[in-house]
């Protein structure tokens, strides 16, 4: 099967279709440049997520710990980490360049042996 052109008298109608692809494109790429507000708008509900949890995880770490486990969860850690985790989001809404960039590390590991009251005697 070979492909015919279009007769002599549609072929004027091809630069309107062009226009219209143009406009259509343009129209799309604002479109696309406005998918940046609601993106902030939820990273900024993350940060307010981000608070509530914080207020839970000093509640919990006021509590008293149960002198029988031998594990405990290490709160401070936790803590370092969420703050970790805002100073991320906050430098992405507010950069002070392109692409903002930190290469610390979260810790990641929650889990601390409880220490023990009798010191350890050297052999």
């Amino acid at each position: 099967m070979s492909k015919r052109l279009p007769p002599p008298a549609d072929r004027h109608h091809a630069p309107g279709l062009t226009l219209a692809l143009l406009l259509g494109l343009c129209v799309s790429g604002h479109a696309s440049a406005d998918d940046a507000t609601p993106e902030h708008a939820r990273l900024a509900a993350a940060l307010r997520q981000l608070d509530s949890i914080e207020r839970l995880v000093a509640q919990q770490a006021a509590q008293q710990q149960d002198e029988r486990t031998r594990y405990h969860f290490d709160y401070a850690r936790l803590t370092a980490d969420l703050e970790r985790v805002r100073a991320g989001i906050h430098d992405y809404l507010t950069p002070t360049r392109a692409q903002p960039r930190d290469p610390a590390l979260l810790f990641g590991d929650y889990r601390q042996p409880v220490a023990t009251l009798e010191p350890q005697v050297a052999p």
